[in-house]
């Protein structure tokens, strides 16, 4: 049971490792302003194409922008989960992450949980 859990920890360990490395990217529906974020969400790039400021609507600008950088972090989130579903196959795509982890916990060590205690 310990080399399991040992095992699985590695293996986790490696898996986050991985899907923190990973990068979102998107792009604005007219092409005019392109976001990467790390796998931990962070903005790491932000491209204003220059003729984003003909129109000189600042609200417009800012929600475009915001809107990219969500989609952005939703194809990090995305490729992260990818990275981790690898690990954890039988993990439902709506699911919070930890709870196939435990899932897999409990399979491997017969079902008991003295390890959560």
């Amino acid at each position: 049971m310990i080399e399991d859990l040992t095992k699985l920890a590695e293996e986790l360990g490696a898996a986050q490792r991985t899907a923190a490395g990973t990068v979102g990217h998107a792009e604005s529906d007219d092409g005019l302003i392109r976001a990467a974020v790390d796998g931990q969400g962070v903005l790491i790039e932000l491209v204003l194409d220059p003729r984003i400021y003909r129109t000189p609507d600042s609200t417009a600008l800012a929600e475009a922008i915001r809107a990219t950088v969500t989609r952005a972090a939703e194809d990090a989130a995305l490729k992260a989960f990818a990275v981790m579903r690898k690990l954890l196959p039988d993990a439902e795509q709506d699911e919070p992450l930890m709870e196939p982890v435990l899932a897999e916990l409990r399979k491997r060590t017969g079902g008991t949980e003295s390890w959560a205690r």
